[in-house]
């Protein structure tokens, strides 16, 4: 997920989108520790778009 693309969106819809991430990285967690997780690198790729919203978001709550 691109910034750009997050800064087009409204700001109910982002948080929906984090808490839609943030339920992804529990379950993507709760793989990994169970050794069912195909590829790690997804953890990283969910932690770094969920920091790219809350920038965004951020961003949005300091223009406004």
């Amino acid at each position: 997920m691109k910034a750009t693309e997050l800064r087009e969106m409204a700001l109910g819809e982002i948080k929906t989108k984090e808490a839609e991430l943030k339920k992804e990285l529990f379950n993507l967690r709760m793989r990994h520790a169970t050794n069912q997780l195909e590829n790690p690198l997804k953890l990283r790729i969910v932690r770094r778009d969920i920091a790219k919203i809350k920038t965004v978001i951020a961003e949005k709550e300091r223009s406004a």
